[in-house]
């Protein structure tokens, strides 16, 4: 994975646009869809936080021929209370801003944890589609949030539902230096 920092401005507007206009295909052939199976689920991170998973976004099958996984997190600006609920409802509205980018397979959305921080833990088809991806939306997130709470980690080779039902093999895959923020411990279902 190379160092953390968002594309240049114009690539990840350029990137971000593309994607808005296929997500609209997409959306219109029905092949965007929300099931709920994943929905109440309560992850727990090595950094002793959880979250519980409000959403899931997959696109056909959801799986990747070369699978990687994905996650993101972020704080947002300005938000709390009531508003954290009010982001979820509308957050919804924010799913052409990721399914057309090339490799998307599927997300889940995570409500915010103990200390305010958004997830999204997916499934790609390529790591390097991922890192994209995520370098992307970096400048989409930074319009919201809080400076410095943006970040990623790209699993390669491992599917996220994987992951999810044993964290051990994450573990070979973990820096030394990286915070526990995205490394999945535990899951709960409702």
């Amino acid at each position: 994975m190379s160092e953390q920092k968002p594309l240049a401005p114009g690539e990840a507007w350029r990137a971000v646009a593309a994607c808005f206009l296929s997500s609209w295909a997409l959306l219109a052939r029905r092949r965007v869809h929300l099931p709920t199976q994943r929905v109440g689920t309560r992850f727990r991170f090595a950094d002793g936080t959880s979250a519980r998973v409000y959403r899931e976004t997959r696109l056909g099958s959801g799986l990747a021929r070369h699978p990687c996984t994905l996650v993101v997190v972020f704080r947002l600006r300005l938000v709390h209370g009531p508003g954290h609920a009010l982001f979820r409802a509308e957050s919804l509205l924010n799913t052409p801003l990721f399914v057309g980018f090339p490799g998307f397979t599927s997300k889940l959305w995570l409500a915010h944890d103990e200390d305010g921080r958004y997830r999204g833990l997916y499934e790609w088809d390529g790591p390097q589609r991922a890192e994209h991806y995520a370098r992307s939306l970096w400048r989409v997130l930074a319009l919201v949030s809080v400076p410095g709470s943006i970040g990623y980690t790209v699993l390669p080779g491992l599917r996220r539902d994987d992951v999810l039902a044993d964290p051990g093999p994450v573990e070979g895959a973990a820096r030394d230096d990286a915070p526990g923020w995205w490394r999945v411990t535990a899951g709960t279902r409702p």
